[in-house]
């Protein structure tokens, strides 16, 4: 198996392998973390669905169920993210991975408290302004990831080499990954790392409903679809939802009656209390690729397995 202890963002994250969880609405909570970063990688607890309260207490939850590090990811969009980022750095939180806004809202304080910060972009001009802010790293998040998305529509494979040619800081790249073989060819581009949401979103550690995940696993290839891009762009399972919502942006329906169809709570719905007709499925195109819910464990050795197949395929007389 290949060792990892030059690998710029193991060192830079005090990690085994060079594998970060996603930090996923609904799914991401102190048992995910801590069971990623227990297996050797990073876990993340995600603020999106939190309250600072919630938040705080899931912080301390993690450090129960495991001694290693783990992080938090806070999207910048929420009117409750500056009391989230509080709470983390009063908890003695040292890894941030932020997204859905400008890092400089928050690098101050972190660099300050002695803290790495990793910002998610969708593009390698946005890159080059993270690593400006002064950002130790960045995530690539390609058009195929789950979930909030960029408006750019650049999938992975053009993304991670245009923000490894734009940027010194590590780059890690996200959006469509949930393979071993698939590390393989985000490292081949330039990443040191890789992020990856939906397939750990799909685990037995995942606070995802068990009906939301079943319905990944049952998904097709083309079950998928970035909507709400007048709004907030979303890429989401198909269901009842999602289907209005798509005809509603095809009549042209504008900002404010996407808004209004959207609603409040439809992502807690969808994924937290399994409504698959009205609630917000979100997950990544690679949803196609997942047909089982297996440990946290299981997922970690399956990718490092993986990643040395591939590597002994594309070197078989090595």
């Amino acid at each position: 198996m290949k060792t990892w202890s030059n690998n710029r963002i193991c060192g830079l994250l005090g990690i085994d392998y060079p594998i970060i969880q996603g930090g996923m609405i609904y799914n991401s909570g102190a048992k995910l973390a801590a069971a990623v970063s227990a297996a050797g990688g990073l876990g993340l607890i995600g603020a999106g669905s939190m309250r600072p309260d919630l938040f705080g207490d899931q912080i301390r939850k993690a450090r129960t169920l495991t001694d290693r590090d783990f992080g938090v990811n806070i999207p910048l969009l929420y009117p409750h993210s500056a009391e989230c980022v509080e709470v983390a750095l009063a908890e003695g939180v040292k890894i941030f991975f932020t997204s859905a806004g400008s890092p400089k809202k928050v690098i101050g304080p972190l660099k300050n408290a002695g803290c790495t910060a990793v910002h998610v972009v969708a593009s390698p001009a946005l890159a080059v302004k993270c690593q400006a802010a002064g950002c130790d790293a960045i995530v690539c998040e390609g058009f195929e990831a789950g979930g909030h998305n960029g408006r750019q529509e650049i999938t992975t494979m053009v993304l991670v080499p245009e923000c490894v040619a734009a940027v010194d800081i590590p780059v890690i790249a996200a959006g469509g990954i949930a393979t071993g073989q698939q590390m393989a060819a985000a490292l081949a581009l330039g990443a040191v790392g890789v992020q990856i949401g939906s397939r750990f979103a799909v685990s037995v550690e995942s606070s995802g409903h068990g009906l939301f995940k079943q319905a990944v696993v049952d998904a097709g290839p083309d079950d998928t679809h970035l909507v709400l891009k007048a709004h907030v762009p979303v890429r989401l399972l198909k269901n009842v939802f999602r289907d209005r919502i798509t005809a509603l942006e095809a009549a042209g329906a504008g900002r404010d009656e996407l808004a209004a169809e959207l609603g409040t709570g439809r992502a807690r719905r969808g994924m937290l209390e399994g409504d698959l007709a009205e609630g917000e499925l979100e997950i990544g195109q690679v949803s196609g690729l997942i047909d089982d819910i297996p440990t946290v464990a299981e997922i970690m050795d399956r990718l490092l397995n993986g990643f040395d197949e591939a590597l002994a395929k594309l070197h078989p007389n090595t």
